[in-house]
């Protein structure tokens, strides 16, 4: 865990550059030129096509987030509305409109449904000790979320540069990696000042750590299908051979501020699982999916 002793004016000002340092991308700002479509089609078209899904779905993020959280404080209100949502939405949108030019259909995201779990979580977070297990749990939700892209982009960047593509690697890609570590830096600063200052009792840190490992999903990952799709992104980018590293960069935040106790755990058991699931699932099941995501007609 950080030594230094963080203060909500440290998150806030953070929050504040962001949004200075780190205005939405704009379309008009992307050189779209695609050497070999067809090629990163085959190679790359599923894992862009995910990738897009999963930023536009950034509205059912923030209806999840506000059922969740039903008293979010002005800071987190500061971060999703006016930073990240904006920023991520442009994220998907470039995405998407790349894939079209790969001669991909649009992303197909869903927007509006919210996991009945959180909306029990979210009925009981009325409570304020709840409230606080919810919130802990949403900035550990969002470190392993953003650290999830972190990682995929580098390996995106690094292959589309493989293969020729420098355009779309340098100005679609590499822009849009550079604002994600700022998301990874405030859902972990949040989650460690909560544990720094105290703000969960015992007992509320041991139902937190019940549910992440009952609730724990991939991003983007909520049905087999999608966990195959998944488990197609981890195998393209070459991580399903270095699962386990993959697992100890998204798990760090929870394992400094959960599971510090427990001597000798790289990767808490949940995540590992998870992200196994998702392989399996798409060697077992989803071997069309790299044939599309949906091409176009015609």
């Amino acid at each position: 865990m950080s030594l230094k002793i963080i203060t909500p004016q440290d998150i806030r000002d953070h929050v504040l550059r962001l949004g200075e340092k780190h205005p939405p991308l704009r379309l008009d700002d992307v050189d779209r030129t695609v050497v070999d479509p067809r090629r990163v089609r085959a190679e790359f078209g599923h894992v862009i096509d995910y990738l897009a899904r999963v930023e536009l779905e950034v509205d059912r993020n923030v209806l999840e987030l506000l059922t969740l959280l039903p008293d979010v404080s002005e800071t987190d209100r500061l971060f999703y509305a006016d930073v990240w949502q904006p920023q991520e939405i442009q994220h998907g949108l470039i995405l998407d409109r790349l894939q079209q030019d790969i001669d991909i259909a649009p992303a197909d995201p869903d927007t509006e449904s919210v996991n009945p779990r959180i909306r029990i979580l979210g009925a009981l977070s009325h409570l304020k000790p709840i409230h606080e297990v919810s919130r802990l749990l949403y900035y550990l939700t969002g470190a392993a979320t953003e650290k999830s892209a972190v990682v995929a982009y580098n390996l995106l960047v690094d292959g589309l540069t493989g293969i020729g593509e420098d355009a779309i690697a340098r100005t679609v890609v590499t822009p849009i990696r550079r604002q994600e570590p700022g998301h990874f830096a405030f859902y972990r600063l949040s989650a460690t000042q909560m544990v720094q200052q105290n703000v969960l009792q015992p007992w509320q840190l041991r139902l937190t750590k019940v549910l992440r490992r009952k609730s724990f999903s991939p991003v983007g990952a909520h049905t087999p299908e999608h966990r195959a799709q998944f488990g197609s992104v981890l195998t393209t980018l070459g991580l399903a051979d270095k699962v386990e590293d993959f697992a100890a960069q998204i798990s760090l935040v929870e394992r400094e501020l959960l599971w510090a106790q427990e001597q000798g755990m790289r990767v808490p058991g949940y995540i590992l699982s998870a992200l196994k699931d998702a392989i399996e699932q798409f060697r077992t099941h989803g071997a069309d999916l790299l044939l599309g995501p949906r091409p176009t007609a015609g």
